[in-house]
């Protein structure tokens, strides 16, 4: 019997060239599953399955465009004929939105970005695996959120909603799924200490929050305010997302569903 979390499991990964995306399927791969990468950038993409490749891993990467239904669907079928079906899904998928401004001063455009953005996103994706999950192989769905979803923070209005809204989504879809055998559990890191060195947008997403403040971006995640607000003084990495995605989506924790793990560092005590 192999001690392998995720031996003989058939993972994507929307989202899979980017921080996060990216440092779940090294780990996914790390423990046995076969991976699938989808997302816009080629380049992205392809060093994350060079890395996975180098470790003895399987990768196969495809450019999609997860805002087209269309495209998200050929894709899993393909994925799920390839593979044999789909055991685990993860969107990673970042959208680019605003922290910052206060009602006064924010666009209802800047306001929907994100929840019309990662919510889109996340029904197009769930979607197009959950046809391929459960019965006779228990299939797990495992989305992204943030702590945002109860924090009570001036200047983050879009992005609240956004988070509490993917959670939802997480909590009725386990519910609906759950007679299929499809556990769907929500992960919601803080932000990520190490996320802008690897690439994550997050170093443009900040910036204002940074500069408010009289500092850089990684001073804000390293020891700034951010890390103060937690019990545990400090932030999430990538690492530790990553392998909390890889038990989750493992049976071992075969009972676990329409629940979110909560990785704030104490930020938010449940």
């Amino acid at each position: 019997m192999s001690n392998l979390l995720l031996d003989g499991k058939n993972a994507v990964i929307y989202g899979g060239g980017g921080a996060i995306g990216g440092a779940v399927a090294r780990v996914f791969a790390r423990e046995g599953a076969r991976v699938f990468i989808a997302g816009r950038t080629r380049a992205k993409l392809d060093a994350v399955a060079r890395d996975i490749a180098a470790a003895g891993g399987k990768a196969e990467t495809a450019v999609v465009d997860v805002l087209d239904p269309y495209a998200v669907e050929k894709h899993a079928d393909a994925v799920a004929a390839t593979a044999g079906g789909i055991d685990i899904a993860l969107n990673a998928v970042s959208v680019m939105h605003d922290q910052g401004t206060p009602l006064a001063d924010l666009s209802l455009e800047e306001f929907m970005r994100p929840i019309d953005g990662f919510l889109r996103t996340l029904f197009i994706t769930s979607k197009a695996v959950a046809r391929h999950m459960g019965r006779e192989r228990p299939g797990v769905i495992l989305t992204l959120s943030e702590p945002g979803s109860k924090l009570a923070i001036g200047g983050i209005l879009g992005h609240s909603v956004s988070a509490a809204g993917k959670e939802a989504f997480t909590r009725t879809l386990a519910a609906e799924l759950a007679p299929g055998g499809v556990r769907v559990i929500g992960i919601r890191p803080h932000a990520v200490v190490d996320a802008p060195a690897a690439g994550s947008y997050t170093a443009d997403l900040f910036e204002q929050t940074a500069a408010a403040s009289g500092q850089s971006v990684q001073d804000l995640l390293e020891g700034g305010g951010m890390a103060q607000g937690t019990l545990l003084k400090r932030l999430p990495t990538l690492s530790e997302i990553a392998e909390t995605a890889a038990f989750l989506a493992s049976d071992r924790s075969g009972v676990m569903t329409g629940t979110i793990a909560n990785l704030s560092g104490g930020a938010l005590v449940d």
